[in-house]
């Protein structure tokens, strides 16, 4: 008679969501796939709509760069984001289908951005191509991809509103966690955090430095990158930091990846 036999698991028995397991497991180190990666997020708003002005000067930055750093280019999706997600309101679509329609834009300009890196070794990946990343920075690739995190449909309910909670600037920030990335840098179009939307409050108080826990208490009006961002840097493993820059400055991009404050750096 042939014998049944039993997986032995540690995690045998449990239900995955009793909190003393977690406390328990919380000592387990994980894997850094691409220790010395850089993700650089170019906006759609805050760069790439911008056109030719702003754009020949930074890929030609982002280009030199790569010759002495791995580096991995997200791409925002910008101006052509907030029509489709303004449409898309405005006819009652789900938070789901509306993180479908914006995805495909800033795929839009991933495409474009690579084919504008490509003397450089631009080559656009996909969210699948991810764990081909060390192959391909060995090769001397310089990849990019678009930002905005593929649950699509599966979505997370927003909290007021239908906007998706997770756009660009939190997947540029999932994909150097999950990397194990050396820098998360998230390039805008102002020189980093204020209390009040720098734009209309030109005289605002600029934060040069914070902790993720002190923004969230601010409950600040009007932050320049994503809230989900700021939540998810509290629990993680790698990413311990995330800097904020005005990529219209050349020079600030360097300074970034050299462990300079060239703008707001938020602290887990």
């Amino acid at each position: 008679m042939e014998k049944r036999f039993e997986i032995k698991s540690g995690l045998q028995g449990e239900t995955l969501v009793r909190k003393g397991l977690h406390r328990k497991r919380v000592t387990s180190d994980q894997i850094r796939i691409t220790p010395d990666l850089n993700v650089i997020k170019i906006g759609g708003h805050a760069a790439i709509d911008y056109g030719r002005e702003v754009m020949y000067p930074l890929i030609e930055e982002l280009g030199e760069l790569s010759k002495k750093h791995q580096m991995l280019v997200v791409t925002g999706g910008g101006g052509r984001v907030r029509h489709i997600m303004d449409v898309g309101m405005d006819l009652g679509m789900p938070t789901g289908v509306l993180a479908e329609l914006s995805a495909k834009i800033s795929e839009q300009n991933a495409i474009m951005v690579s084919i504008l890196l490509s003397k450089y070794n631009g080559v656009r990946i996909h969210t699948g191509d991810l764990l081909e990343l060390p192959s391909l920075l060995k090769l001397g690739m310089l990849p990019v991809m678009h930002g905005t995190p593929p649950y699509g449909l599966y979505e997370h309910p927003a909290k007021s509103g239908s906007i998706p909670p997770h756009r660009t600037d939190t997947g540029a920030f999932l994909i150097a966690e999950v990397m194990g990335a050396k820098n998360c840098i998230i390039g805008k179009n102002v020189n980093g955090l204020y209390m009040q939307d720098p734009v209309t409050h030109p005289d605002a108080e600029f934060i040069k430095e914070i902790t993720a826990s002190e923004l969230l208490e601010m409950n600040l009006e009007n932050l320049v990158i994503e809230p989900m961002v700021v939540e998810l840097l509290k629990d993680a493993a790698h990413v311990k930091e995330v800097k904020i820059i005005n990529c219209h400055i050349k020079g600030n991009i360097e300074k970034a990846l050299q462990g300079k404050n060239a703008g707001t750096i938020i602290r887990a």
